[in-house]
C-alpha cells in the first residue's frame, strides 16, 4: 500500500515566482553537490549545514552559525529528500505566495526555516550533527496552507496492489496526518544519531501557523471554500498500464467526474 499527495485543487491568482525560484536553486544545489566526491559531499553538509551546537555557540563553525541557517535550507543528503520536500513545496507553495505576495513569502519562508532550526538546536543543543534540508521552511508553509485553505482538496496517489486510485482529501485531513507522524516519529529517531530532525518540522510548522495571520494580504481569508468535492476517485488497474495501455484514458476519467461533481 502507497499514498502520496502530488497536486490540489486550488487555484490561484499569479504565478508564484518566488516557489519557482526555490525550487530551482534546490535542484541545481544539489546537482552540485552530487558531482562532488564522496568526502567532499561529507564535507558541503558539515560546512553548510546548521549545527545545534554551533547555532547556540558551544562550538565554532565553518560559516556563522546564522549563515548556515540560510545556506541549509538549499541543501539536501539524496535525492528522495530533495524529490519528496520539492514536491510538498510544489503543491501548496504557490497558494502561500499568492496570500501575501512574493517579498512577504520571501520573509515567511525564511522566517519559518529559522524557527524550524531553532526549534531542533533547543530540543538537542549539543548535537553537532549538521542538519540540511528545506523541510523545516516548508512545514512553515504547510502550517500557513492548514489555516488558509483547510477545505481545499489534495489529490493523493493511493497504490493497492493492481490498483492505482487517486482520491481528493481535504487539506486539513492530509496535513493533519502529517504533523501527527512527526509527532509520532519524532519519538523513535533523533537527528544526533544521524536520523531525520522531526523536531526541526514541528517548529516549522508551528510558526508557520503562527505567521499567517501576519503576512498574508488583508482581504485573503481564513479557512477558506473548497473548490471541487472532496472524496472523488477515479481508479485504473496497474495491468492495463504495464500491458502499454495509454495513462491518458486515466487522465480523461479522473476530469470528467470532476466537470460532474461542478454541474
Amino acid at each position: 500500500m502507497f499514498f502520496f499527495p502530488f497536486s490540489d485543487d486550488n487555484p490561484t491568482s499569479s504565478r508564484p515566482y518566488v516557489t519557482y525560484c526555490i525550487i530551482g536553486i534546490c535542484c541545481f544545489v544539489f546537482l552540485w553537490q552530487i558531482t562532488l566526491p564522496p568526502h567532499l559531499f561529507e564535507s558541503s553538509v558539515y560546512n553548510f549545514g546548521v549545527i545545534p551546537a554551533s547555532l547556540l555557540g558551544s562550538k565554532e563553525g565553518y560559516l556563522p552559525s546564522s549563515l548556515t541557517i540560510l545556506t541549509s535550507m538549499f541543501m539536501h543528503g539524496g535525492w528522495m529528500h530533495l524529490i519528496g520536500n520539492m514536491v510538498f513545496l510544489w503543491i501548496y507553495g504557490d497558494n502561500i505566495e499568492d496570500s501575501m505576495g512574493r517579498g512577504k513569502f520571501i520573509v515567511f519562508y525564511v522566517l519559518s526555516g529559522v524557527a524550524a532550526a531553532y526549534t531542533q538546536a533547543y530540543i538537542d543543543p549539543t548535537s553537532e550533527i549538521p542538519m540540511i534540508g528545506a523541510s523545516g521552511a516548508i512545514a512553515g508553509v504547510l502550517g500557513a496552507y492548514l489555516l488558509l485553505h483547510p477545505k481545499a482538496n489534495i489529490n493523493v496517489l493511493f497504490v493497492f496492489f493492481f490498483f492505482i486510485t487517486v482520491i481528493r482529501v481535504p487539506a486539513s485531513i492530509v496535513l493533519s496526518f502529517w504533523i501527527i507522524s512527526q509527532f509520532f516519529s519524532a519519538d523513535f529517531s533523533s537527528a544526533s544519531d544521524g536520523g531525520v530532525a522531526y523536531l526541526a518540522h514541528i517548529g516549522g510548522f508551528i510558526a508557520g501557523i503562527a505567521l499567517i495571520p501576519f503576512f498574508k494580504r488583508a482581504g485573503i481569508p481564513l479557512w477558506d471554500k473548497p473548490h471541487s468535492n472532496a472524496f472523488e476517485t477515479a481508479d485504473i488497474e496497474l495491468t492495463k498500464i504495464l500491458q502499454g495501455d495509454k495513462i491518458d484514458s486515466f487522465k480523461e476519467e479522473f476530469i470528467k467526474k470532476a466537470d460532474k461533481s461542478k454541474k
